[in-house]
């Protein structure tokens, strides 16, 4: 069997640091890696109007911020199929027929779910593409025969659900659907980055973010405003790392090598945290050193951005011949689940001949 990877983003917005290290980064080293057949990335336009109904327009101009995104960061359109989902109506009927095999109950205890519908202030007005997402995401793994999904911890109920579907599509029409397996980050720090804030969650309206886009002088501004330890009031004052945000973006981001290269006096994060434990040790330096650490990592994928700006037909077109060909593999899952299910009316020349023989009797 194919070893395949689907995964993908909502074009709600630009990119930030969180998107990056939970999933960027990863795409770009497995897409790199050898050990995969084909790699589909979708930008999921058609998920994102789901809450954003009333903004099209958000959504239409946030596809380019994305597609820039992706190929600053090193994805590349000759090793992973880049496309629209919008753009391939067949995950919007594979959706249609998987909705027969899911329960309401079933889709109101998926925790994401529970989580999504209580942070977009749903629970009164829940719009029924938004609640049934899980089916649809299912449909995008599926149509592609994904074997692994890269997602972060909050998103393994969805895969847990795409899983169930798959089984009992399988169980009831026949051997048609791949199981998929999740891939989540292997450093813990990276599944889900917190804001600046040190709020929970990365979002654009929360203004918490630092973009993928950022300039230098931007980054260094968030960086040096970002949330330390409430009470590590003085230098001298011991502090605390846990629920610290810059010590959680250095976990995610430093290297010894980076040490070496920007704060000699240490060998590795876990004597700056020690010594952060101890006190005597400022806040000022360590968002420095962070600072630097987070300059070295953005400054190459900002340098290709601002090439790829001045491409943007070339990168509509892109978009629009990964689109075509990520088109072409979801309507032959299409065909093979509509035989399966016996919906294949006029190729199946047994049912034809069966009918013919039965109304001549």
């Amino acid at each position: 069997m194919e070893k395949i990877i689907l995964t993908g983003d909502r074009p709600t917005g630009r990119l930030h640091v969180g998107h990056y290290v939970g999933s960027l980064k990863r795409r770009v080293e497995l897409q790199n890696s050898g050990e995969y057949d084909k790699i589909f990335i979708m930008i999921a336009d058609a998920q994102a109007l789901t809450d954003n109904a009333d903004n099209p327009e958000k959504v239409r101009q946030n596809i380019i911020e994305v597609a820039l995104d992706y190929l600053s960061c090193g994805l590349d359109p000759e090793k992973s199929t880049i496309f629209i989902q919008s753009q391939v109506p067949e995950l919007t009927e594979l959706s249609f027929y998987y909705m027969n095999l899911v329960t309401v109950s079933r889709l109101q205890r998926n925790p994401t779910v529970k989580s999504e519908i209580q942070m977009r202030n749903f629970e009164a007005s829940i719009p029924v593409g938004f609640f049934t997402y899980p089916i649809s995401q299912a449909a995008d793994i599926t149509a592609f025969k994904a074997t692994t999904v890269p997602v972060g911890e909050d998103q393994l109920p969805m895969i847990e659900q795409c899983r169930e579907i798959v089984h009992k599509f399988n169980s009831v029409y026949g051997e048609a659907l791949v199981m998929p397996k999740a891939l989540i980050p292997e450093n813990e720090s990276c599944c889900r980055l917190p804001g600046t804030d040190g709020k929970a969650k990365m979002s654009k309206s929360l203004g918490n973010c630092i973009y993928l886009s950022d300039s230098e002088e931007e980054v260094r501004q968030k960086i040096m405003g970002m949330y330390t330890d409430p009470n590590h009031l003085k230098v001298s004052d011991p502090g605390q790392v846990e629920g610290n945000s810059v010590f959680t973006y250095l976990d995610a981001f430093c290297t010894d090598e980076h040490f070496e290269k920007y704060l000699p006096d240490y060998k590795n994060l876990d004597e700056l945290k020690d010594h952060y434990r101890r006190g005597g040790l400022g806040d000022v330096k360590v968002k420095k050193f962070l600072n630097a650490v987070m300059q070295e990592e953005l400054a190459p994928i900002r340098a290709r951005r601002k090439e790829l700006e001045r491409k943007i037909p070339e990168i509509y077109e892109i978009l629009h011949k990964g689109s075509i060909e990520a088109e072409k593999v979801a309507a032959q899952t299409l065909k093979e689940v509509k035989d399966a299910m016996k919906i294949n009316y006029f190729e199946d020349q047994q049912l034809i001949q069966e009918q013919t023989a039965r109304f001549a009797e």
